[in-house]
């Protein structure tokens, strides 16, 4: 077998067992990382580990470190009602509120993870408070970062645009951003329809079993909080009536804004600032500002490390710590060059985008467009495919799959989740993200390419 294929065999092995067994794929991903890199790559145990993801492995330890600190002085609780008054308590609105949020930052430039990793927890603490479908609110804040992602000011529309014009391939900047955002904003009203959004109309959050109940702590802790059970939660579950908001310790909720709250809103504004504004690592930042805020009030913080989703942690550094030694492999683009050799236009441009989407659910989508672009470009000069079709098809079908729990957004959304049963919400995203890579490539293909109307 040649070196190229050993890992993707690997992987499947590796998706069999965590299937079968109880076994984090996370430590399976090590384990193969180690055997592949060492056994048949001769890679170096240094080398290996240069794979692990601690960009990410930082971005989810400090965003979920900030946001236990926030959930447990009340400052969540405090942001979900100031939201509710925006929408006038209409539950329907929130899960579309949090799709334009994340479409609006993405779209002036922010980047995708930093704009999901700001707007998910506060999302998911809706879910878990409203009884909103866990995976419908998840889903709907990675799918706004990917409609606003292409606009001519993004770093997806820079670097594609960027790419085609290097090529001297015909693109256009709007049609890019407008497929991808009106291509979101359709899947966004089917999660809509088929994950309890319908049964959400009608109802506010002044229902009788929808008032407000404060101190949903992340480890699902606190009085009187609606639980989601372990598929997600039920759009259309009944409410029943729940106890006047509590704190964390059981007390009645203060009116007001507390120093700590007051503080952890000075803090999250910072994050904005500095990660959404100035660019900076925005898993350096919300580690900054909890520990900041740890200091400022110890006992706000006390027992929010124990809070850190650490079983994804490991899931993901696991994972991606292995498709590195995928990528040292050249699997990518082995299988890459073949498909680009087949001759036929029509299904090269169809194979391509599935090449995007699979690899991208694991890697930086990024990355993926800045090779799958250049290998379409020589069919793409024969003009026997409309160019600025097949790009935006490539574009959409290489991030639609950041919902993966192994991209940086899909992993933000399952370690924020509140109420839920982990492992059950992990398998749900997981063949959530299945059926978009099926299907997606083959919608966007059949719409932007066939036809060739672009």
């Amino acid at each position: 077998m040649s070196t190229e294929l050993i890992p993707i065999l690997a992987l499947a092995v590796m998706f069999l067992a965590a299937t079968v067994l109880p076994v984090n794929m996370g430590a399976l991903g090590f384990v193969a990382a180690f055997f592949v890199g060492t056994l048949s790559l001769h890679m170096s145990s240094d080398d290996i580990i240069a794979g692990f993801p601690s960009s990410l492995f930082l971005t989810l330890v400090g965003i979920t470190y900030l946001f236990a600190i926030a959930q447990n002085n009340g400052t969540v609780d405090l942001m979900v009602r100031g939201a509710v008054r925006l929408v006038r308590g209409r539950v329907a609105l929130i899960p579309w509120v949090m799709f334009g949020i994340t479409a609006v930052l993405t779209a002036i430039g922010a980047l995708g993870p930093a704009a999901v990793a700001i707007v998910a927890p506060i999302a998911l603490g809706f879910a878990a408070r409203y009884k909103i479908n866990a995976l419908l609110m998840g889903m709907m804040v990675v799918h706004g970062a990917q409609a606003g992602g292409f606009s001519p000011i993004s770093i997806y529309g820079v670097t594609v645009n960027d790419i085609a014009s290097k090529a001297g391939l015909t693109n256009s900047p709007l049609t890019l951003f407008l497929g991808s955002l009106l291509f979101n904003a359709a899947i966004g009203v089917l999660l809509f329809v088929f994950l309890g959004g319908r049964d959400l109309i009608g109802r506010s959050v002044h229902d009788d079993g929808v008032e407000d109940t404060a101190g949903t702590g992340a480890g699902g802790s606190g009085g009187g909080a609606p639980t989601i059970g372990g598929d997600g939660g039920s759009g259309g579950a009944t409410a029943t009536k729940v106890r006047p908001a509590q704190t964390l310790a059981g007390a009645p909720a203060r009116s007001g804004v507390t120093f700590d709250q007051g503080l952890t809103l000075v803090g999250l504004a910072a994050l904005a600032v500095f990660s959404l504004i100035l660019d900076l690592d925005v898993g350096f930042i919300s580690m900054t500002v909890a520990v900041v805020l740890a200091l400022a009030s110890p006992k706000a913080q006390k027992g929010a490390i124990a809070q850190i989703s650490w079983s994804t942690v490991l899931l993901i550094g696991g994972v991606l710590t292995f498709v590195g030694v995928l990528q040292e492999a050249g699997t990518v683009e082995y299988v890459g060059n073949a498909v680009a050799s087949l001759g036929m236009p029509l299904l090269v441009a169809l194979l391509l985008c599935y090449i995007g989407a699979i690899v991208s659910a694991f890697a930086s989508s990024t990355a993926i467009l800045g090779a799958t672009i250049p290998l379409a470009v020589p069919f793409l000069l024969a003009g026997e495919v409309g160019a600025v079709g097949v790009i935006v098809a490539l574009a959409i079908s290489s991030t639609i799959v950041d919902v993966s729990p192994f991209s940086t957004n899909g992993a933000l959304v399952l370690a924020n989740a509140q109420n839920v049963d982990r492992d059950r919400f992990y398998k749900q995203i997981l063949k959530y993200s299945a059926l978009v890579v099926a299907v997606g490539p083959l919608a966007a293909w059949a719409i932007l390419v066939v036809p060739g109307w672009l």
